[in-house]
């Protein structure tokens, strides 16, 4: 926990904020509400609900497990989480482009997600507290 804490305050932001993001993300619409929005995007690669159900929840346990992975991992889960952002909008933009014109849409979220992957990259790799020894 001391190392946790002796982060610099700006990669602890990152860390702090991203993990949040993702186990919200995981745990309110996959795990607990089955948000018809969620069974809409996986509905092209699940398309019985049943089993589109099941996968979601799953999705929803892998992101609230990396989100915990976040708050201590080295800069491959930033670089990693920077990618799956990426296809996850390319995604989105394949299945459901709609969606871009919603407020609080996924344009916006894993835009501003990738920002804080990239802070946080910028911090682990920089000489000095947050960066390697």
């Amino acid at each position: 926990m001391k190392q946790f804490l002796r982060q610099p305050p700006v990669l602890l932001v990152c860390r702090v904020a991203l993990a949040f993001s993702w186990i919200y993300q995981g745990a309110i619409p996959k795990v607990v509400c089955k948000s018809p929005g969620e069974v809409n995007l996986i509905a092209p690669v699940a398309p019985v609900y049943r089993i589109a159900c099941t996968l979601i929840t799953w999705m929803g346990y892998g992101e609230i497990v990396f989100g915990l992975l976040l708050l201590f991992a080295g800069t491959w889960a930033f670089g990693f989480n920077v990618a799956v952002l990426l296809v996850l909008l390319g995604w989105v933009a394949f299945v459901d482009p709609s969606m871009f014109t919603m407020p609080f849409n996924p344009l916006t979220l894993n835009v501003s997600l990738i920002a804080l992957s990239l802070i946080a990259l910028y911090e682990l790799k920089r000489p000095g507290p947050g960066g390697p020894r």
